[in-house]
């Protein structure tokens, strides 16, 4: 039977969260500190369960980079990986390389994040990989601060993996995650792993039971 090994980005295969570090390489400390205060009341809100997380990812994404052409996002993006390996563990990398090696497998990353930012992270590693994220609208050759797919967050996450690979019966899903947003994958998957890549000698034993 085939196999789909799904990992989420952020906190899984990486130390910390990117939609931050991102806006902090291409804007500074003081730019991301300046636009974080702006939108504090609504992310308050958002903690609270008062405002919904994509909406205020929205405004916080669009206020840095609305009106941004599309070429600079894009080498902006690849710079960042580049910069930035040290944001991604060794033991989730090697994971995903020993699962490119199986025979039928694949392997998804299942993100929040943006996608443009996400897949250079993973340009070079060969095999058959997908990259779902939340996806950015570009008019005339510019970003318009918003976006195109629902928050790959929560049941999106599942709903993006299923619209991908839809014959569930046909493949075995193991997957790896680390926070609210993964529940509903995990709980999806045939073998789910919770926060696995942390810690090298507890890998073993973070199943994560639903």
């Amino acid at each position: 039977m085939k196999k789909i090994y799904a990992f989420d980005f952020d906190g899984t295969l990486t130390t910390k969260d990117t939609l931050l570090e991102f806006i902090r390489f291409a804007k500074g400390n003081v730019g991301l500190a300046v636009g974080f205060l702006y939108y504090s009341p609504l992310i308050i809100l958002m903690k609270l369960h008062l405002y919904p997380n994509w909406k205020v990812k929205q405004k916080v994404f669009a206020w840095f980079f609305k009106g941004m052409a599309i070429g600079d996002f894009e080498r902006l993006c690849l710079v960042f990986s580049q910069q930035s390996r040290q944001l991604i563990l060794p033991a989730g990398m090697n994971m995903i390389k020993s699962a490119l090696e199986e025979e039928d497998s694949a392997v998804v990353i299942i993100s929040a994040s943006i996608d443009n930012w996400v897949r250079p992270f993973f340009d070079g590693i060969g095999g058959n990989i997908n990259i779902l994220g939340t996806q950015i609208e570009v008019s005339n050759g510019r970003l318009t601060g918003r976006f195109i797919s629902k928050n790959c967050y929560g049941q999106e996450k599942v709903c993006r993996l299923t619209a991908l690979y839809p014959e569930r019966e046909n493949y075995e899903l193991i997957a790896f995650g680390d926070s609210r947003g993964d529940r509903e994958l995990l709980a999806y998957a045939d073998k789910a792993f919770y926060k696995p890549f942390r810690n090298k000698k507890r890998n073993a034993g973070n199943r994560y039971e639903a």
